[in-house]
């Protein structure tokens, strides 16, 4: 006979064996969570199945997500980058690596709006990378700068992967977006300044643009600046605002954030049935995505924990004796790897709640591990060698760029990334002081 605990080993391991052959993801937790669920509870087991389904389908945290979705589809549709693009280069232009930058800058504050990496990166390497490209710059310097600067949307507020960790954790969002502010900009800062210093050490890397592209009034610059960047801005401002000072719940605000979408839209008169249509329908399509993968996560988190899974796992890690901060380098090294073959989404939703029952053993404020946890998901998209946010600009680069290339050029970014990690654990007031000075300690 084989014991409960044994058969929720069993469960994780035909798991993760099915995972690696390539079996759909959510259908797979289901399947497992029902059939294992069935042989531990009977038919129980389906009760819990429509319980959790309808408890995901009527999550006031949730709600948010389609609606923040909806709102960067549409902004993308809206055709806003080129001009945001060309607005902060002409501001940049006096810098070293002024296109860098610009890209950097258009990157963050486009991936505040969507929040989309593939669409980020892919935008951007249409756009962006052939214009450093003409311009003479490095190719590993320029696909560095673009697969970095998509992959900020992930940390930047109004962060999709921020709601669905509250949402797993039972961590306020209020909370988290507020607390991922600065480290959000830290990192893009970091980014920003790693451009400029080896442009200063190698200035053949980025070659200053001729006067005519970066000779402008004063008063064109503040023109561009105000039909393309202002708007936009204060779009983000507006709904970032509203949450964390708590003029409205992220549900309420996403939804005036997609109602301001489609005004942006009108107002570049780029709001189409057409664009409409597809904003809706890859609205609908991702936020299935995320709801079904919520249900079946559940289920089998719900089916594990009742076979007793969960203590085996736990008492094993807290038997191995460790401290906090190696628990927290085994778990952000675990994170780093299953980068590699899943999503964000998944690592989110099935692979942190065995963690997140342990935070507490070691002394570990669940706001501050979101917030390491969403700067290391940064890593996923860029280390080899499955790397979506290199691979989406491959997709879109000049023939002669070789993906060899691309990851060579987005390595010193992801040593930017481990080093903000090990910045924001030596200083974790860079993302809890903010948090902590609006609303008090606690997670909740």
């Amino acid at each position: 006979m084989i014991s409960d605990p044994m058969m929720g080993v069993i469960m994780l391991a035909l798991f993760v064996v099915l995972l690696l052959l390539g079996f759909p993801i959510a259908f797979t937790l289901m399947a497992l969570g029902v059939g294992f669920g069935f042989y531990a509870m009977g038919d129980t087991v389906f009760q819990l199945f429509v319980q959790r389904a309808y408890s995901v389908m009527s999550s006031d945290v949730l709600i948010s997500v389609p609606l923040f979705l909806f709102m960067g589809y549409l902004v993308e549709r809206a055709n806003i980058l080129d001009r945001l693009f060309r607005s902060i280069q002409l501001a940049a232009g006096g810098l070293p690596g002024s296109l860098a930058i610009a890209t950097l800058a258009t990157c963050a504050l486009f991936a505040t709006a969507t929040g989309i990496v593939g669409a980020v990166v892919t935008l951007m390497g249409l756009l962006a990378f052939p214009a450093m490209l003409r311009a003479g710059y490095d190719t590993k310097l320029s696909a560095g700068v673009v697969c970095a600067g998509g992959c900020l949307g992930i940390l930047i507020p109004p962060s999709v992967m921020l709601i669905l960790y509250g949402a797993t954790a039972g961590v306020s969002v209020v909370k988290l977006y507020a607390a991922a502010f600065f480290p959000g900009l830290m990192l893009a800062g970091l980014y920003m300044l790693y451009v400029v210093i080896r442009v200063l050490i190698t200035p053949s890397l980025a070659p200053k643009l001729p006067p005519s592209e970066r000779a402008a009034s004063y008063w064109a610059v503040m023109w561009a600046l105000a039909t393309s960047f202002l708007p936009l801005a204060l779009l983000i401002s507006g709904v970032l605002g509203a949450i964390i000072g708590g003029f409205a719940t992220p549900s309420e605000a996403a939804a005036v954030g997609a109602l301001g979408a489609m005004v942006l839209a009108v107002a570049y008169r780029q709001l189409t049935f057409k664009k409409l249509q597809e904003s809706v329908y890859l609205t609908a399509r991702a936020s299935a995505m995320v709801c079904w993968l919520f249900v079946g996560s559940f289920v089998f988190s719900a089916v594990f924990a009742y076979l007793g899974g969960q203590s085996v796992v736990e008492n094993f890690i807290i038997g191995l004796d460790l401290t906090p901060i190696q628990f927290l380098l085994l778990t952000q090294v675990i994170i780093f790897v299953l980068g590699w073959p899943l999503e964000w989404t998944e690592i989110i939703v099935i692979f942190l709640p065995i963690f997140l029952p342990l935070l507490s053993h070691f002394n570990i404020d669940p706001l501050f591990f979101g917030i390491l946890v969403a700067l290391n998901i940064q890593t996923s998209f860029l280390s080899p060698p499955v790397a979506m946010a290199p691979f989406y600009l491959k997709g879109v680069a000049p023939k002669h760029v070789t993906i060899n290339e691309i990851f060579s050029g987005v390595m010193p970014f992801l040593v930017i990334v481990i080093f903000s990690m090990v910045l924001y654990y030596t200083f974790p007031a860079i993302g809890l002081w903010l948090p902590n000075y609006m609303y008090g300690g606690g997670a909740n």
